[in-house]
């Protein structure tokens, strides 16, 4: 599966692009602010439904414009397939496969399944667990359409189990029989979720450990583990001993929806222990594990995006990585970096073949293959 050609219109920064791609290896080149993420991002909204970065579509269209539209000519499970995306105009989005609308954007996650690897992954340790919950909901739902259809359900149910609370603190009334209704709902939705992301970390658990000791050549021990209320409890009694709580608060405050992933490095919380280095080199190798496990549960593998990867490693830890990403066994790479005689001389020591982008100026984009290194101008 790949990504075969782009044209992107009015989105963040570029007001029109048509690109094509290398079914391999692509490297995205440009100074800082001239377009390399917005490119990736494009890629993965096709993929997603949304951007990796901005949770507000309207925040996408370019400057000064009423609408943005992307349009990605996939080739997946063995046929060509067209996606568009578009927003605006006080429109809502919309997302079409080969000119058909998708009535529920749920109905594409999946198809064409998607790693990236960014800057912003550091919110990933620093950050709070919503954070990683998203992460664990995105890459479940990539490959698990009854985990997806329990999330979303879940969700609703919490958003109107929370509303009810809320009704009960400004009448100043309470019904409990009616609060029981929705505990029932959430109860069945919350178990499958529990147990499709216990099983999710287990299985990621040796897959992290052996891309990490490739990255840092076996310094460090490094863990994953998954905290959840209902190791201990089912979430029917958890619901009913925090009745009061939830009353008080307005809101539902324990269920899946507070579930978190721990990391750790010898032992000892990354966030607190891990250097800038060690932590990107974990986030790197836990995107890796996401990658292989999506790819042994889809039987393809993914379109791999690397944005700016070479901030906060040493040289080796890059060469490990690209050893890695050059393997046979990924599909599609999309790999930006400010310096093209950086990434040039590391994939040259590889001998693999790639398309190089220059998106100096986002809007008369030059490119060329690998074999010669020579940058024309972009169709």
């Amino acid at each position: 599966m790949y990504l075969e050609a782009i044209k992107i219109t009015n989105f963040k920064n570029y007001e029109e692009a048509s690109l094509k791609f290398s079914p391999f290896l692509n490297l995205i080149v440009g100074m800082n602010g001239t377009g390399k993420t917005n490119l990736l991002d494009a890629v993965h909204y096709l993929c997603f439904c949304k951007s990796y970065f901005n949770a507000t579509d309207s925040v996408n269209i370019r400057h000064q414009q009423g609408f943005f539209r992307l349009e990605g000519l996939f080739f997946a499970n063995n046929q060509h397939q067209n996606i568009v995306a578009k927003i605006g105009n006080g429109r809502k989005k919309e997302m079409l496969r080969d000119k058909v609308p998708y009535k529920k954007l749920s109905e594409h996650i999946g198809l064409l399944p998607l790693v990236m690897i960014a800057p912003d992954d550091v919110d990933l340790v620093k950050g709070g667990s919503e954070d990683r919950r998203k992460l664990i909901d995105s890459t479940l739902a990539q490959f698990d359409k009854t985990y997806l259809a329990a999330l979303i359900s879940y969700n609703k149910i919490l958003q109107q189990r929370n509303a009810l609370l809320k009704s009960f603190y400004e009448n100043q009334n309470f019904n409990p029989a009616l609060l029981a209704t929705y505990n029932d709902q959430l109860v069945p939705q919350a178990q499958h979720i529990y147990e499709k992301r216990k099983e999710l970390t287990l299985a990621l658990l040796p897959l992290l450990q052996q891309f990490y000791e490739q990255l840092s050549g076996g310094r460090e021990e490094v863990g994953c583990s998954y905290k959840s209320p209902l190791h201990d409890k089912d979430l029917a009694t958890i619901l009913q001993q925090n009745q009061q709580q939830d009353r008080y608060a307005q809101r539902t405050t324990q269920g899946v929806h507070r579930d978190d992933w721990l990391f750790v490095i010898n032992h000892f919380p990354l966030k607190k222990f891990g250097s800038q280095g060690q932590q990107k080199s974990f986030l790197i190798a836990l995107k890796m594990a996401i990658y292989k496990y999506i790819q042994q549960k889809k039987g393809v593998p993914p379109i791999l995006l690397l944005d700016d990867i070479f901030d906060k490693l040493d040289q080796e830890r890059i060469k490990q990585l690209l050893a890695i990403v050059t393997d046979t066994q990924f599909g599609q790479v999309f790999v930006s970096d400010t310096q093209l005689a950086r990434i040039q001389a590391i994939f040259t020591e590889f001998n693999v073949s790639y398309k190089a982008f220059d998106v100096s100026d986002c809007n008369n984009i030059v490119s060329a293959k690998g074999e010669d290194g020579k940058l024309l101008r972009a169709e």
